[in-house]
């Protein structure tokens, strides 16, 4: 199992230190890094903002629900609301989602091209395919997916502002009030630090099992799915690893 595991890594640190070397069309490299971008940053917008509408929503129905005694202040419902997406609900529920949407996609493309031997044919051009494939898709995720958590916790503290008029649970001044009350922009840190992380994780991973898959498109899948699994594993493990470092 550990020796398992230990192979991976290393395949994973060789793979992620073959990428890093100079371009050999900077121009080209820097088209395929823009494609990643738009394709993960502005392709999964829609599923992230519709998720974390409904988080802010869900969240302040649930917090006014358990905050029922009149000696505790309404506002105290918009903090709670505020550090539980901040902390924990944007980065790591978006995270995996995007691991579902971003990951199965960098797996199977790789995995396609690798079983089509689009690969080989690339190296036989005198490209380097880590560099090339691999490289762009780990920079645009570790630059847009901190970007879509941004995005996402505004607007799930937009959604909560929706549900708490829309329920008539708390008036909007008084919600806005308590997202000011004691706001510590450490948090924000702690999220942007784990976002980042999370999309290391999510595309060195994707990008591992798609790159390095054998066989023909039953594989493919096998690997898509082995990816999304392995790096919601990770999100978790990283989460927690911060959270006990950070906090």
């Amino acid at each position: 199992m550990f020796g398992n595991f230990f192979n991976t890594l290393g395949s994973i640190i060789l793979m992620l230190y073959g990428s890093f070397t100079k371009p050999e069309n900077a121009k080209l490299y820097w088209k395929q890094f823009m494609v990643e971008c738009t394709s993960i940053g502005l392709g999964s917008l829609p599923i992230v903002a519709i998720i974390s509408i409904f988080l802010g929503m869900v969240m302040t129905i649930q917090t006014a629900y358990q905050l029922v005694s009149p000696l505790v202040p309404k506002t105290i419902i918009a903090g709670v609301v505020r550090d539980s997406v901040i902390l924990e609900l944007s980065p790591t529920v978006i995270s995996i989602v995007l691991a579902g949407v971003v990951g199965s996609r960098i797996a199977s493309e790789l995995g396609n091209m690798r079983v089509t031997e689009q690969i080989d044919a690339l190296e036989i051009m005198g490209i380097n395919t880590k560099a090339y494939l691999v490289l762009p898709k780990i920079v645009a995720s570790v630059l847009m997916v901190p970007a879509l958590i941004i995005i996402s916790i505004s607007l799930s503290l937009i959604g909560g502002i929706i549900a708490g008029t829309l329920a008539d649970i708390v008036p909007i001044n008084i919600y806005k009030q308590g997202l000011i009350n004691g706001f510590e922009g450490f948090t924000v840190t702690v999220a942007i630090v784990k976002a980042v992380a999370f999309s290391f994780s999510i595309s060195a991973i994707s990008c591992y099992n798609g790159y390095f898959v054998k066989g023909g498109s039953l594989e493919i899948g096998k690997a898509s799915t082995k990816a999304v699994v392995v790096s919601c594993v990770a999100i978790l493990a990283l989460d927690y690893v911060i959270t006990a470092l950070m906090l």
